[in-house]
């Protein structure tokens, strides 16, 4: 994904694909611990995109809350 994609994603999108992210991270995880995993370096993919997400949803301007 470019990064124009990742900057025009709304605050949920970039949740949902952080949450998704996260739980493909475990299940490749799993294959790698029984020796089941086929593609490495998507561990390592999926950790960036998370990153990615965590540094997007924090540039977003945070709401006024009660205001």
């Amino acid at each position: 994904m470019k990064t124009s994609e990742w900057k025009s994603l709304t605050e949920d999108e970039l949740l949902q694909r952080r949450q998704d992210a996260r739980k493909e991270m475990f299940n490749l995880r799993l294959q790698r611990t029984s020796g089941q995993l086929e593609k490495p370096s998507r561990i390592r993919e999926l950790r960036r995109d998370i990153a990615r997400a965590n540094t997007y949803l924090r540039q977003q301007p945070t709401k006024a809350k009660g205001n």
